[in-house]
């Protein structure tokens, strides 16, 4: 049986914590579909198809590397569904802390209860990413911070790009 791995999240920018999942999630998956959420209430600062193009870059070395096909989706549903149009077998969830534990537990069991055929796989963060989070990245790149060591080059680059269209975000 093929392993298919569905990693979500909403990638507001892809982070060096979320590759860092991405590559443990590919030495365990014949294919990983990373599922970008796309939700009406918030506001990303890079839109769906910008997310995509990141999440594609930075993903190549990986599948590469482990022989894996990586591929990308765009949702607006329950993570669930995206796993089951995929026809997944894993989801892959990364863990940084206590916190996250609690609330992926939560969301294994409904999803679970959900799709059972489904199992959660949570992945924890190697000790130099659990700080690391989209938020906070965008955070210090608004402020003109210095975000070299949270994410891939490219990814820094278009950040400060992005802040310099949009003073003030």
């Amino acid at each position: 049986m093929e392993r298919i791995g569905l990693y979500a999240g909403t990638f507001d920018p892809i982070t060096n914590g979320h590759l860092d999942v991405l590559e443990a999630a590919a030495r365990m998956c014949d294919r990983v579909v990373v599922a970008i959420g796309i939700h009406p209430g918030k506001k990303p600062v890079f839109d769906a198809a910008e997310r995509r193009a990141m999440i594609e870059e930075a993903s190549a070395s990986i599948a590469r590397a482990y022989k894996v096909e990586i591929s990308t989706m765009n949702f607006d549903g329950l993570v669930i569904t995206a796993a089951r149009e995929k026809k997944a077998t894993l989801l892959i969830r990364g863990l940084r802390d206590g916190t996250d534990f609690d609330y992926e537990m939560q969301m294994s069991g409904m999803n679970g209860e959900m799709a059972p055929q489904i199992q959660t796989v949570f992945i924890p963060a190697k000790p130099e990413a659990r700080h690391v989070t989209g938020t906070l990245v965008r955070q210090i790149a608004a402020m003109g911070g210095d975000i070299s060591k949270f994410v891939p080059e490219f990814v820094a680059k278009r950040l400060v790009a992005q802040f310099a269209k949009k003073p003030g975000q």
